[in-house]
């Protein structure tokens, strides 16, 4: 993988020239396969965003949001102006993208409470107020959909103007906000535990499968990446939160979890391996509590599993490019033609 240091130190040596540096620089930093490092300043800047779309959004206080709807309004409207303007500030001169699209993310995360604010002073129509602005974040209610629906404009017209993979993950926790509150409207206010789980079930497979679309089809920015993310949160969420003491859904449920490490070496994501394994060792380490329930040997049966899986990394580190060779020439033309043209990226 090419980073910008690299691109310098030949640029030192003679190699190329500065400008050369800078535009390889440019081009391999807007490639999916080619982001930089995610080291500690990424971590910063991310942890920094998050922070502030916290702030603003499910950790804002109660009395912040009595402020009024004028004055929410008010205060969404400059918090955006000012991220936007530093955004594309980071952007443009001083050629920080990571940081300069990260403050047009927190831009985005502020539509909510702009919304919000408005139907504080506009009225809240038949449904009457459904609670605090924090409430948005915690709690199903139909009221909240014109928050969610302008949200999701809001960063459609975002990535059209800033191309930065991290705005999807604005939308798709919108998106599932909004299937929660719309099934609410379709259900009534009777929906149970058991009916949000299947709609975040259902809403995560749908969110992989539109990662997998994006995937095939995009040629710079690497937008799936977030949609991956979410989409498996949701999806592996409500599959490991069932309940059920039937051997056969249990069963079932670690050969999904296979299936997810097998996707994310067809996807090449290894955000699936990951959930996929925490699965497959959570199948393992229930069926080892079963197996020696208030036995001595629990904990010596519980290491062997983790070392089981260590051995097993290990195993497949080695022959990773066999095993994925093996894969595809086992699948049929038409299969091949749906794996995403990239490395493993994620």
């Amino acid at each position: 993988m090419k980073t910008r240091p690299a691109f310098d130190d030949a640029a030192s040596a003679g190699i190329i020239t500065a400008e050369q540096a800078r535009a390889l620089s440019a081009f391999y930093a807007t490639r999916p396969g080619g982001a930089v490092s995610f080291d500690l300043a990424h971590v910063l800047w991310y942890a920094g965003a998050l922070v502030v779309i916290g702030a603003m959004g499910l950790f804002s206080t109660l009395a912040f949001g009595m402020m009024g709807g004028p004055a929410l309004t008010a205060t969404a409207l400059i918090y955006t102006a000012a991220f936007v303007a530093a955004g594309r500030h980071l952007r443009i001169a001083h050629d920080l993208p990571v940081p300069g699209g990260l403050l047009i993310a927190c831009a985005v995360a502020m539509t909510p409470l702009a919304v919000y604010g408005l139907q504080e002073s506009w009225g809240w129509g038949e449904q009457g107020r459904p609670g605090a602005y924090r409430d948005v974040f915690t709690w199903i209610k139909g009221g909240w959909v014109p928050m969610e629906a302008a949200t999701l404009v809001a960063s459609a017209i975002a990535l059209r103007a800033t191309r930065f993979g991290f705005i999807t993950l604005i939308a798709a926790v919108a998106l599932w906000f909004l299937s929660m509150d719309i099934g609410l409207w379709a259900t009534g206010p009777d929906l149970d535990w058991e009916a949000r789980r299947t709609i975040s079930l259902w809403f995560g497979l749908g969110l992989i499968a539109f990662a997998w679309a994006v995937d095939l089809r995009q040629k710079r920015t690497d937008y799936a990446f977030w949609l991956h993310l979410s989409g498996i949160l949701t999806f592996w969420g409500a599959l490991t939160w069932q309940s059920s003491d039937s051997e056969v859904a249990k069963a079932l449920y670690a050969l999904l979890n296979v299936a997810l490490i097998g996707l994310a070496i067809f996807l090449s994501r290894r955000i699936y391996a990951v959930f996929g394994a925490i699965g497959v060792a959570l199948y393992l380490g229930d069926l080892a509590n079963r197996v020696f329930r208030d036995s001595l040997l629990f904990p010596f049966a519980l290491s062997l599993i983790g070392l089981g899986l260590i051995g097993l990394g290990i195993l497949y580190q080695r022959h990773a490019d066999r095993i994925g060779g093996a894969m595809m020439r086992s699948l049929p033309g038409s299969l091949r033609r749906l794996r995403p043209d990239h490395g493993d990226r994620a």
